[in-house]
């Protein structure tokens, strides 16, 4: 077991890039209002207010700019300042004024880097900044970086703010490791689930319902059904029971578990015509709660395991809604377990089994990070040191069993427990949270819940969290995205599609149908007057995993041919042979498409 920091060893180059970067773009714009500079993974960012739009033009000119200032060998170094100092370098910078003013009131220390030619004196840039640069310019290679995109961005993430214009840029240590990531972000464009969910006709967004609101066609809502029974026949295997929650609650359920308190700017609220305030669930597990609490419980009786596929509502930002990865109504195939705390691990464990084979059915393979509590912001958890001791070293006790690829997530902890998050690396190599199981000793607390144990007396219980999918519109982001749109043969919306050469082949290719429909395969035909050539290529955009072919030879030899969207091709095969296999691989969740 492993406890991996995720630092890289690039940080100062891309800072020092950002500083650049900021250099260019006052060396355009003298009178440009600056945010923010900061790194991000595989690159850095600032923000800027400026006189009109950029174009991508602008972006080349700056580039080139910055690659003659890496070349200039100009050097950075930094130096702490009291606030009114501070302020008098920054007098003309609005934004950095505010930060001033922040800073000042949160004690924190306020320090100034400048980038510049140490022979001539000559300053370049002056930043607002804690630091983490390069000492020189010329360790940044000019073949290793790129600016890549524009976009719009409110100042400190809030709307009634500036909108800024942020340019982002892409940095590495050579210039090969640049050409690979820059294909590699080519290839995720060809995979966007914004294009590919539409086109496969999945699902939809309409200005008339709202941003961030999917509706879902008959083929997406297949999928989403078939995942959600998957998951729940796992789960009915574990000793799990189905039960259904209204979609909206007083205030008064998130003020006793305390999301109201931390979360009620993100909820969506109704007031009544008595003027009473409700407002639209954002998660499920309050709402679990009563219903545990609708009667005394003993001992003998728990765990008590409740399942419960339901959507939620979260308020939000516009600029933050991105297709299905981040969206204001959100499916989760949501659980929760009540039970003593000597039956949590093996609960957890349970858990675990059902996210390694419903994993295992896309090919996945899996991390854990251990998601902890930031000991220096308790003020942003519930409960008390104690409970968070106790909570953690039961999830390293778990992992450490299971001897899996763990490392921990400092500060990743929900603001009532503690949580296992499982990773996942898709086909890119990109890596997403996916299932999470959290236990939770805080919310049995706020709401009293308890069973009656063997000596007869109240027992304070504890509560685990379990999502296998999450979200499921954020994991068909991800498995559209992995599998390139072309889902495993279980999960296609059309498994087999049947293609005529002519009208003449028609009666035949009926008869091939309706014996593949009988057995319960997703089929469809195609005997249209369209060309053979554009069935198959409108069959093959649709990513159907097998086409059946029928013409003249199949007819008389009473066989089929196939044509597979992986590039096989089978002549002269029976139907019988072929729905044997596919019923196979279907049944099995085989993620291979060749009738072997």
């Amino acid at each position: 077991m492993q406890r991996r920091q995720k630092i890289s060893s690039i940080d100062g180059k891309r800072h020092s890039l950002a500083h650049l970067l900021a250099a260019a773009v006052l060396k355009k714009f003298p009178g440009a209002k600056l945010g923010i500079g900061p790194t991000i993974e595989n690159g850095f960012y600032y923000d800027f207010l400026l006189p009109r739009t950029l174009t991508p033009e602008d972006l080349n000119e700056f580039e080139s700019t910055m690659k003659n200032l890496a070349k200039s060998k100009l050097e950075f170094s930094g130096k702490k300042v009291i606030p009114a100092e501070a302020k008098k370098l920054f007098k003309n910078q609005p934004f950095k004024l505010d930060l001033i003013k922040e800073f000042v009131r949160e004690k924190k220390p306020l320090t100034v880097y400048k980038t510049a030619d140490k022979k001539t004196g000559e300053v370049y840039f002056l930043d607002l900044c804690r630091g983490g640069h390069i000492k020189n310019t010329a360790d940044i290679n000019p073949d290793a970086f790129k600016l890549n995109k524009i976009a719009g961005a409110y100042w400190r993430g809030d709307e009634k703010n500036s909108q800024l214009q942020r340019i982002y840029g892409l940095a590495f240590e050579t210039e090969k490791e640049l050409e690979e990531y820059s294909k590699l972000q080519e290839e995720a464009r060809k995979r966007d689930h914004k294009i590919l969910g539409p086109a496969l006709d999945l699902f939809t967004f309409s200005d008339l319902v709202g941003a961030g609101l999917p509706l879902w066609a008959p083929n997406g809502t297949l999928v989403r059904n078939l995942l959600d029974d998957f998951v729940w026949k796992l789960r009915k295997q574990a000793g799990y029971e189905q039960v259904d929650i209204p979609h909206i609650t007083k205030k008064d359920l998130y003020e006793t578990s305390g999301h109201w308190e931390k979360f009620q700017e993100d909820l969506f609220k109704i007031e009544t015509r008595e003027g009473h305030l409700f407002a639209m669930k954002p998660m499920n597990c309050p709402h679990h709660t009563q219903i545990y609490a609708r009667r005394p419980w003993s001992y003998r009786d728990l765990p008590q395991r409740y399942a419960n596929t339901t959507k939620v509502y979260r308020d939000e930002q516009s600029g933050e809604l991105a297709g299905l990865s981040r969206v204001r109504a959100i499916t989760q195939d949501d659980a929760h377990v009540f039970c003593r705390l000597s039956q949590a691990e093996d609960e957890f464990l349970k858990i675990w089994d059902i996210i390694y084979e419903f994993y295992g059915a896309f090919g996945f393979n899996l991390s854990i990070r251990v998601s902890t509590h930031d000991p220096k912001h308790p003020e942003k958890y519930l409960g008390d040191k104690k409970k968070w001791k106790i909570a953690e070293s039961m999830l390293w006790n778990i992992v450490k069993g299971k001897r899996a690829d763990v490392f921990e997530g400092v500060g990743e902890a929900a603001f009532y427990g503690p949580k296992l998050d499982f990773m996942a690396k898709d086909s890119l190599g990109r890596e997403w949270q996916v299932a999470t199981i959290q236990l939770d000793m805080n919310m049995p607390e706020r709401f009293d819940l308890t069973c009656t144990n063997e000596e007869g007396k109240s027992e304070r219980i504890v509560m685990i969290h379990a999502a296998i999918m999450g979200s499921i519109e954020r994991f068909l982001s991800i498995i559209i995205e992995h599998f390139a749109g072309a889902l495993p043969l279980w999960l296609s919306p059309v498994q087999v599609k049947i293609l005529t050469i002519t009208k003449d082949h028609s009666n035949y290719a009926n008869e091939v149908f309706t014996k593949t429909d009988i057995t319960g395969i997703r089929v469809k035909l195609d005997d249209s007057n369209e060309s053979l050539g554009k069935k198959i290529r409108n069959a093959k955009l649709q990513k159907i995993p097998y086409l059946i072919i029928i013409g003249d030879k199949e007819v008389k030899t009473n066989t089929i041919t196939i044509e597979q969207r992986d590039g096989g091709h089978i002549d002269a095969l029976s139907l019988d042979s072929f729905l044997i296999q596919v019923e196979k691989n279907i049944n099995t969740k085989s993620l291979a498409t060749k009738n072997e």
